[in-house]
Parts: C-alpha cells; structure tokens; sequence
C-alpha cells in the first residue's frame, strides 16, 4: 500500500467526548519495553485528563510465543509505574468464540468467505484515507482486495481481533505507535464490513537511541523492569517517559503524577522520533530523590537494598585503604560505644578521619563495598541490630 500524509494536522479538532475510554494492548510475547510503557503512559495521561477510563488488554492470540511470565512482567512493570486498568484486564485468548461469531456475520452477509478452512474478507476500495489527531490526514493507495480475518486454526488475526476487541471495550480513542499506521487501512476495512464507528487515531513518535537507531539491548536496558532493579524511582520513570515526545510547552521538567494529568494534551505530543537519554532519567530520578523526605528514602532504600540480610563478612575489605587492623579495630570499637550510648557518629569520623570511621561502620553494616552511607543503615537496621553488626566485625578483625 502506498502512503499519502498532507501533514495537515488536525490535533485542535479532536476534542474528546463526554466518556474517553483508551487501551494498552501489549503481546506477552517478551518483557515490558520502555516504549510500550511510554505507550502506556500517553494513554493513561490522556484518560485521566479528560476524566475518561484506561483499560489493558492482553494480545495473546499467538499461543506459541505468548507466555504467562512475560504477562506477568508487562503488567508487574504497569503497576510499578502506577499505571492500572480501570476494568478487569481482558485477554484475547479467552474470545475466540467471539471472533468467530463475527467471522460468521460477514460471511452471511457475503462480505467475507472460507477459503481452505481460512476466512477471508473481501475489499472493493482501492483507497483508503484516515484522520489522525497528530498528522493530519494520512491516505493509502492500493488497498489489499482481500484480507485473511480467520486463520484456519480459529485464531483471528491480529486486524480483525484488534477491531472486534476495540468496539467491545467502547474505545473511543486509539493511541498508539507510528510503527501501527500500516495496520490501520486494514483495520477501517474491518470496521466498515462490520458496520462499526471508527475510533479516533493519534499515532505518536517512536523512542530512539541517542544515534538515532531503533531503541535495542545495544543501548542499555530496554526493558522496563530492569530500570527498577537498577533503582530509579518509578515517579522518576514516570516523569521521564512522559517528556519522550511531548512537553507542555513551558520549562517545567520535574512533575508529580498529578500535575501531568492536569496539564496533559495531546496536541502537544510530537510527530519527530524521541531520543531516550539515560543521563537526563538520571537527572530526573535525582530530582525525585530530592523531593523525597528523610523517612521515605530511608523506606525506599530498605526497599531497593537488602540491608536486613545477615552480612557476610569480608575481614580484608574492613579496613579502609591503608589503614592498619589495629587502627580499624579502635574505630569500630570506639564507633560501637558512640552508637550504643545514641550519640552522633560524625564528630568522631571528623576528628579520625571519614574514611577510616565510616567505610568500616558501614561494610560492617551491610557486607557490601557498595551501600548506602551508615547513617541510614542505622536508621533502617535500628540501634541493637546495627551493634550487633559492629559487634560481629570487630570479632572477625580481632581473630585476624
């Protein structure tokens, strides 16, 4: 099919009904990428603003390659970002009666025929043209005269299943990525046999590695989940993943979730690819650090960093650079005594020097060269258990 866009776009049009309803449809067919969730995002954000509902659907018809875990890390990875369905998730895999049954109407209405078991839909167009609320009109040439709709399986294709499932669901607004604008002729050819109204369509940018290459396993961590293992908060995620293609229009970068739904437009979302920078979501994660208070990053770091574990300990990592056993013993000995009585640590490390007081307070703490520092060990661990730790290492330095 050949592509006509006059890139007249028409966003200000697409004033939203009284009841926006909106979809994700990921496929388990692999773990939650960044750009289905941004995907994700836009809609949620999109719903909320315009006080409409969001819903997720599983697209699963693909038994081979559909599995239960990735299903679980797509909706795991949804949440995680605040992002849940408004009605209970819908899965294709338990619809296939329904697909058939409108196979079957098209079929008695001779708009459709089995062909070796197969369904196959028949088209007189030759040309099919779409508004989308970001591009404009977009216009292809050399419609397909038929389309498989039925495999000879039972299983729908992905064209008819997406139509059928998207008019069941009420939704009125199709927001998705520009890699499905091919897919949407196919999809109005289905609509129009159906006899359903078709949906608005807003196609949004795809994200990009910073040469501006399709986003891959080559360029870091694609999927979702990996970023909460590496202990970005999910407000930072949110946050960024939200300027990938879009921005108010004002300086703004650092938002709650709040405020980018009041603020929220569509007609704001760009049509240029969007280059995904793990520097700046590392700026935005330590804006959100800074915004939390002292007992929400103590929590969130008992969350993200095991400290609760028994440490094993290490006695050629106790020390700090050169400092000798002997040394190291008095300060652990000396820090134990201060933290028991309640007292502030820091003094003491000022007047020893920081590195030879805390790098061993904190190793003896946690049992890692990397933690966080020991003051907030200490506040998570609590008085008598952090002792107990100290108490452990000066045992371990002592038999050295």
């Amino acid at each position: 099919m050949k592509l006509k866009n006059n890139n007249a776009a028409t966003a200000s049009s697409g004033v939203p009904p009284k009841a926006v309803i909106v979809r994700i449809a990921p496929s388990p067919t692999g773990n939650l990428h960044v750009g289905t969730a941004r995907t994700a995002l836009f809609n949620f954000l999109f719903a909320k603003h315009n006080g409409g509902k969001f819903l997720i659907r599983i697209e699963d018809t693909d038994l081979e390659r559909s599995k239960k875990e990735y299903e679980k890390d797509i909706l795991e990875g949804l949440e995680w970002l605040g992002i849940t369905s408004d009605e209970p998730v819908m899965r294709q895999s338990d619809r296939l009666e329904i697909y058939g049954k409108y196979a079957k109407q098209l079929i008695a209405k001779n708009l459709a025929s089995e062909v070796d078991g197969a369904v196959i839909l028949k088209n007189a167009q030759t040309e099919i043209s779409f508004n989308d609320l970001i591009r404009g009109e977009i216009k292809f040439e050399d419609v397909p005269s038929e389309l498989v709709i039925l495999k000879s399986d039972g299983t729908p294709t992905y064209n008819f299943a997406v139509v059928i499932d998207d008019y069941e669901m009420g939704i009125t607004h199709v927001i998705r990525g520009e890699d499905h604008i091919s897919n949407t002729p196919r999809q109005i050819l289905v609509i129009e046999a159906l006899g359903f109204n078709r949906p608005q369509y807003i196609h949004i940018p795809m994200i990009l590695a910073p040469d501006r290459s399709k986003l891959s396993k080559r360029h870091g961590a694609t999927s979702l989940l990996e970023y909460r293992e590496k202990g970005y908060l999910p407000q930072a995620m949110f946050n960024y993943l939200a300027l990938l293609g879009w921005n108010p229009g004002t300086e703004q970068e650092i938002f709650s979730m709040a405020e980018l739904i009041k603020v929220f437009d569509i007609a704001k979302i760009h049509k240029g690819g969007a280059i995904f920078d793990e520097k700046k979501l590392e700026w935005v994660n330590k804006q959100h650090i800074n915004l939390l208070s002292p007992e929400e990053k103590i929590k969130i770091i008992a969350q993200e960093f095991d400290v609760k574990k028994i440490p094993e300990l290490d006695t050629e990592k106790i020390c700090w650079k050169d400092t000798s056993s002997e040394e190291t013993l008095e300060h652990l000995i000396e820090s134990k005594k201060i933290i028991e009585n309640g007292d502030d640590l820091m003094p003491y490390a000022e007047r020893e020097g920081k590195g030879n007081v805390l790098w061993p307070v904190r190793y003896a703490l946690s049992g890692e060269e990397k933690s966080p520092d020991p003051f907030t060990l200490i506040a998570i661990l609590g008085k008598d258990e952090s002792v107990k730790r100290i108490e452990k290492a000066i045992e371990s330095l002592s038999q050295k």
